[in-house]
């Protein structure tokens, strides 16, 4: 039989899925663990998973493959994409010194080393001064060296989770440029490490020999050893081809390096990306981040709690529709879109902020909900939630689009949310702009596919082989008269709701000390 699969593994906070495509982009089958909890909380503020977790459930959903009838020997290569900005501490034998701290701890260093002349100039600067000491603070190595000393004191190499995977799975210690989002000394516009004697080395607290190899997307990192294939069940030798981070998969996994696409991205943390092959910081000192595609960048707004909010209305209010999703048999995504269709546009002037988590610029910003009267019930908080992200999405976008003069004429969506209906149609009428899924909701992983597919030499490059694997799913076409409501909600009152209650945050952090910085 032709080895005409390719093997991509999704590493994503919540669960890990192993998942074989055709060179069409067709998903042919899919396995799945899901992590139980997601993350450890060993003290106040951190999340920490045990990396041996990750490796035992590839090793899992791979067997899972085989078992349901799937033939290993149609394997042509394999590809990975992984949460991105969580971190691994290997000792000189390259053997974790501690479980992977993931993206979503809360830790801040205080204890931070002095920095050598003349960088200190720099970091006293009143505006780029504060922001660049939240960056120090946030910085992996500074927090192992507080929290951790004896871990960090033995830390041969500190690397994604990514590249220990690729460890594992090869013996190479290598990395794709298109997975480096985090706070290490990565130079975003060249697409590689900066220089040794450049500021960023101190600051964030690393060495050049710590970090791992480089290669570009659709690149090699290496061949499976036999231990890595015995385990797996796949055959020793297979090639492992460089992707990139979870959202940047999901980006070229929807079609967004198309000319005029914005890709949204509703998961746990919500995004709005725009591909250019121009190089801008929209905000300053924040990059543009590396596509899955040679010379092409990701300009990113982000939600840091984005569609987790879903997750927590529905884990606190759904009572009801899980109960009736258990007696009738309906999935209860359905009921769900049942309660905002019950709701007209607008929520009836309730109006959410989603800033249920603060990013690097706005560490003082909290969400509030506006508007509330007697007729409101929890359909119209649910219906108000969907819209608050959607404005934040949009403001997101506006401001991508000023900064780089980008034309969008249509949005492709992708992530758990995109599975409804409604929050489909909402973003289309709230947006202005035709909303599209992709065929497949397993994006991130045909994100993955496509590079292993460039890399194979099945496709000749990311353009062919986007346009080949990637097609359109459904389609929703806005409604001029909700665009015109949304569009009046969102200058005269969602564009002035954090400008106005900014004070009142800050007084709040003041006198709570929440949120930390």
């Amino acid at each position: 039989m032709m080895a005409d699969r390719i093997l991509a593994i999704d590493n994503g906070t919540q669960s890990l899925r192993a998942l074989l495509f055709d060179r069409h982009g067709q998903l042919i089958a899919k396995s799945q663990y899901a992590f139980e909890p997601a993350y450890h909380s060993p003290e106040p503020g951190a999340a920490e998973q045990d990396v041996q977790q990750y490796w035992d459930a590839l090793v899992q959903c791979c067997q899972s493959l085989w078992q349901q009838g799937e033939d290993p020997g149609r394997v042509a290569g394999l590809s990975l994409t992984c949460q991105r900005t969580s971190v691994v501490a290997l000792d000189s034998e390259r053997r974790p010194l501690g479980p992977a701290i993931l993206w979503l701890d809360q830790r801040r260093a205080t204890e931070l080393a002095p920095l050598p002349q003349p960088w200190r100039l720099l970091f006293s600067l009143p505006r780029i001064g504060p922001l660049l000491t939240k960056v120090r603070q946030r910085a992996p190595a500074n927090r192992l060296a507080q929290f951790h000393p004896d871990r960090w004191q033995h830390c041969h190499k500190l690397v994604s989770l990514s590249a220990y995977l690729t460890h594992q799975l090869t013996g190479e210690l290598a990395d794709s440029t298109a997975a480096q989002v985090g706070y290490l000394p990565f130079d975003y516009r060249h697409h590689r490490w900066y220089p040794k004697r450049n500021w960023r080395w101190a600051a964030l607290g690393v060495k050049p020999a710590q970090m791992a190899t480089l290669r570009a997307p659709g690149e090699s990192l290496g061949n499976l050893t036999a231990d890595a294939a015995s385990a797996l069940g796949l055959a020793a030798g297979l090639p492992l081809y460089a992707a990139g981070g979870d959202k940047t998969c999901e980006v070229l996994g929807s079609g967004g390096h198309q000319s005029g696409v914005a890709s949204l991205s509703f998961g746990t943390t919500a995004t709005v990306n725009i591909a250019s092959r121009r190089y801008q910081e929209v905000v300053s000192l924040l990059p543009a981040y590396p596509a899955c595609e040679p010379g092409l960048y990701l300009n990113e707004k982000m939600l840091f709690r984005g569609f987790w909010m879903v997750s927590w209305f529905k884990e606190q209010f759904g009572y009801m529709e899980k109960l009736l999703a258990r007696k009738s048999g309906e999935p209860v995504e359905a009921l769900f879109d049942e309660l905002v269709s019950s709701v007209p546009p607008g929520a009836m002037g309730l109006m959410l902020q989603p800033y249920w988590g603060a990013d690097l610029t706005s560490p003082e910003a909290k969400g509030c909900i506006i508007g509330f009267g007697d007729v409101h019930t929890r359909a119209h908080v649910y219906r108000a939630i969907l819209e608050g992200l959607a404005f934040g999405m949009r403001e997101g976008m506006d401001k991508i689009v000023r900064a780089t003069g980008a034309e969008v004429r249509q949005l492709r969506i992708s992530g758990g949310g995109a599975q409804s209906d409604a929050a489909m149609q909402l973003t289309a009428d709230l947006f202005g702009l035709p909303a599209e899924r992709v065929h497949t909701v397993e994006t991130s992983g045909l994100g993955a596919a496509i590079c292993a597919a460039v890399g194979l030499g099945w496709h000749p490059d990311f353009g062919t082989a986007q346009t080949a694997m990637v097609h359109s799913g459904q389609r929703f076409e806005p409604n001029p008269e909700h665009h015109q409501l949304y569009q009046a909600l969102y200058k005269e009152v969602y564009l002035k709701l954090y400008p106005q209650l900014a004070p009142l945050y800050r007084s709040i952090r003041t006198i709570t000390g929440y949120p930390r910085s």
